[in-house]
């Protein structure tokens, strides 16, 4: 262990942190709480200290003290006590920190000199991935979801007792019980839709499908205005809009100046004013639009990554399905989409944050009496529904039956909730303003 009592020329590596953080724990017991919480064994760079930390961690686990004598017993348990410097290397450990109470700062350091390790390590595979003969798109993907995985610092999941859970969940619970009343996820915006869904939820995949010119584009466009206006970040993907057609239905729905208006330009005095103040403060949403036709999956992701560690993301639209082209080509449409779908939960799940796709159906509503959209109607669907936590239709009567009493409203159809109620809320549309309205507030 003499390499360790010497002065660090690897910027990756400072012997003195790991040291001072493992006799700051030998002088304060307490401090390995805050310590385990910032590292894990393989944040050490010296096998000695990985050993002596994990010794430390079983005795905390097993609340016992962590002094010389339990923790040289410990460590003689599982190799020789001369493979961690021997009794006088761990002797000297209370010695090296300047301050115990700097335990925190001293992790911290040793967590930096980690990531640097890391990130020289992924540089390396980076590199090898390169000459690997793969794809420029793939070696793009795997490069940077190495180094995002590195920037969140991500644990990965693994097995944890029943305890463990129960612990987090009656928190869980707590804290709902705390708040109840208010959601546990991003606003709707809609008040019937709010109270079934409780609110879109971190790493869900949600489907919103309907037959053309049903307003599946507004809808979902709605939604992205309504997290917007809560303070959510949202990238809108738009596969068959330009930005700029996107921009003038969300400026419609917040001026309540009519889109025709704003497609022909004949606006009248008035209407200037309103798009001047809709403007003034929709400047302030944080919306992102990307309208690249023919987006894949691979370029979602390097883009949601990226706008994630810049800005923050908090909500995905995608508009709409169908349109994604597939990295690779298969015979069959349906293994791509049913690839693409599954990719779109794996990212939701990988970002944390809701994902709302859009698709088409086909066209077996048209041939039935009653032409509200079932699961069997999802286009190329199978592992579509499979994948989505909550599967939404939407159906407005008057297209099919124009002496309809239900004018201008249309049904939100939830057919699939992984994690609650099914059921259908009905919202008020305002076609010439692209927007939505809960029937409260029509």
């Amino acid at each position: 262990m003499e390499n360790n009592n010497q002065q660090d020329n690897d910027i990756t590596v400072s012997a003195k942190a790991e040291q001072s953080v493992l006799g700051s724990i030998l002088i304060d017991n307490d401090t390995i709480i805050e310590i385990s919480n910032i590292l894990s064994m393989d944040d050490f760079n010296y096998d000695a200290h990985k050993t002596i930390y994990k010794a430390m961690l079983e005795l905390y686990t097993s609340s016992k003290p962590i002094d010389f004598l339990t923790l040289t017993n410990a460590i003689k348990n599982s190799v020789n006590i001369e493979e961690v410097g021997g009794y006088e290397y761990i002797s000297k450990l209370p010695s090296m920190p300047d301050y115990s109470s700097n335990a925190v700062h001293y992790a911290k350091i040793v967590k930096e000199k980690s990531t640097l390790r890391k990130l020289v390590k992924a540089s390396q595979d980076i590199i090898n991935t390169a000459k690997s003969g793969k794809s420029v798109e793939n070696v793009l993907d795997e490069a940077e979801h190495t180094i995002f995985n590195i920037s969140q610092e991500k644990t990965k999941s693994t097995l944890h007792h029943i305890k463990d859970v129960l612990t987090d969940t009656y928190s869980v619970i707590e804290q709902n019980y705390k708040n109840k009343g208010s959601m546990t996820g991003i606003t709707t915006g809609f008040i019937d839709l709010n109270h079934i869904t409780n609110g879109w939820q971190k790493t869900d995949l949600i489907l919103v499908a309907a037959r053309p010119a049903t307003g599946k584009t507004a809808f979902a466009l709605n939604l992205a205005h309504n997290a917007s206006k809560d303070g959510k970040k949202v990238a809108v993907f738009s596969l068959e809009m330009s930005e700029t057609q996107l921009a003038q239905r969300i400026l419609s729905a917040e001026s309540k100046v009519e889109l025709k208006k704003l497609k022909t330009g004949e606006l009248e005095e008035e209407d200037w004013q309103k798009l001047i103040n809709a403007i003034s403060v929709m400047t302030k949403y944080p919306i992102y639009i990307n309208d690249t036709a023919g987006i894949n999956l691979l370029e979602i992701r390097s883009e949601c990554r990226k706008l994630k560690m810049q800005k923050g993301l908090d909500m995905i639209v995608i508009d709409y399905l169908q349109l994604m082209e597939s990295e690779v080509r298969t015979e069959s449409r349906q293994q791509e989409i049913s690839k693409i779908s599954r990719g779109l939960k794996i990212l939701a799940k990988e970002l944390g944050c809701p994902i709302i796709a859009l698709s088409q159906l086909s066209r077996a509503p048209e041939q039935r009496t009653n032409h509200r959209p079932m699961l069997s109607d999802l286009r190329e669907s199978g592992a579509i529904e499979q994948d989505a936590d909550i599967v939404m239709f939407l159906y407005r009567d008057e297209i099919y039956n124009p002496d309809t009493d239900k004018k201008n409203v249309t049904e939100v159809i939830l057919a699939k909730h992984r994690s609650g109620e099914i059921g259908t809320v009905e919202l008020a549309w305002h076609g010439k303003y692209q927007l939505f309205l809960s029937l409260e507030t029509y």
